[in-house]
């Protein structure tokens, strides 16, 4: 099962603020889950005078309760108390044509959901000569705007790999042995996790529980976004970096993230 949410919206600010906001976002007060991001592969091609970047973010993120209940006991492991998930980034700035996309995606639980998150952030392309009713020129009134497309995907792959894993046994009866095969087929089903719910049904409902968190979510990264960009208007990059030690210390307090793991151990409400 597959599902899609798509929404588009519009920054006040110009792209290059905005391009540059997107690298300072992390942390700003929307975005408290958020524990670290590193730079795992940064480069830039001076024909096409793009850069590609790569990074690796470590945030505060449990499973939704609504998807841990359609869980069978012990399905996660230990995996569902850690409180932690690594989500890879990968973007694409193009500064001469004026457009950025970017891609994530989780690294963590993608057997019961994986979200792909695909974004464009492009100046608006509008004509010169075209104009308002006010008669100000449409292009310098939107000079100041980036334009930002969001397209996610979720995939649930919970329960395949036990179809599969049936499909392989199946398949690999030995010659002369029908008669055993048919006598398996006759003794009634085991009645398990999956005898009420069918493998879709459970799929749907795990994409659909996960849309709804991520639209939750953009509003937040917008929200944050935003603040980021405030910030630079005001003081520029030394008033973004200001806030986000402002932000660090409101979140952790002034010991930083990992002397606080180190003292209390590696547990971490979640704010999410």
């Amino acid at each position: 099962m597959v599902k899609f949410y798509e929404s588009s919206f519009n920054y006040d600010y110009p792209f290059p603020a905005v391009s540059l906001a997107y690298f300072l976002r992390y942390p700003n007060p929307y975005a408290k889950h958020v524990l670290s991001t590193d730079v795992i592969d940064r480069h830039f091609e001076p024909d096409s005078q793009r850069l590609y970047t790569t990074r690796l973010h470590l945030k505060r993120s449990k499973l939704p309760p609504a998807v841990l209940k359609l869980m069978p006991k012990g399905f996660l492991g230990s995996n569902s108390d850690t409180g932690q998930s690594y989500i890879l980034e990968k973007s694409i700035v193009d500064a001469r044509e004026g457009w950025m996309t970017t891609e994530t995606k989780n690294l963590e639980w993608t057997g019961v959901l994986s979200v792909i998150e695909k974004q464009c952030y492009k100046r608006p392309s509008i004509s010169s000569a075209e104009a308002d009713s006010s008669g100000h020129d449409i292009e310098t009134t939107k000079l100041g705007t980036t334009e930002v497309t969001t397209s996610t995907t979720f995939v649930s792959r919970f329960g395949q790999s036990s179809l599969r894993a049936g499909r392989r046994k199946a398949a690999v009866i030995p010659p002369g042995n029908e008669a055993a095969a048919d006598t398996a087929d006759d003794d009634p089903p085991k009645k398990g996790f999956l005898s009420s719910w069918s493998t879709s049904s459970l799929q749907r409902t795990i994409e659909i529980v996960g849309m709804r968190r991520t639209r939750d979510a953009l509003l937040k990264s917008k929200d944050g976004m935003n603040v980021v960009l405030g910030r630079l208007r005001s003081g520029g990059l030394v008033e973004v970096l200001e806030g986000m030690r402002r932000d660090r210390e409101a979140m952790y307090g002034p010991d930083g993230p990992w002397k606080r793991v180190w003292k209390h151990g590696n547990i971490i409400e979640d704010d999410e």
